[in-house]
């Protein structure tokens, strides 16, 4: 049974072809990985990624907390290096 599932909100991932907004998720079972469909930012493609090839892309809005170290310090974004 295939899933198809397009995201209401912006969800921004790195992928092995640069940044870019996740348009919409298939799932193919339990068997398969999920396929990410993606837009990239700089070329304007749209392209399928395994959901290994894939990370998140940092938000300080919705990683405030999550990711926090033991002594209370946050971990620099990718614009912060």
């Amino acid at each position: 049974m295939t899933v198809i599932h397009e995201l209401q909100q912006v969800l921004w991932v790195e992928t092995p072809h640069g940044d870019g907004v996740v348009l919409f998720l298939m799932d193919y079972g339990p068997h398969e990985n999920t396929i990410w469909v993606v837009g990239n930012e700089k070329t304007r493609e749209i392209k399928h990624y395994n959901s290994s090839q894939i990370k998140l892309c940092w938000n300080h809005t919705m990683f405030n907390k999550l990711f926090e170290t033991d002594n209370g310090d946050q971990p620099k974004g990718p614009s912060e290096d």
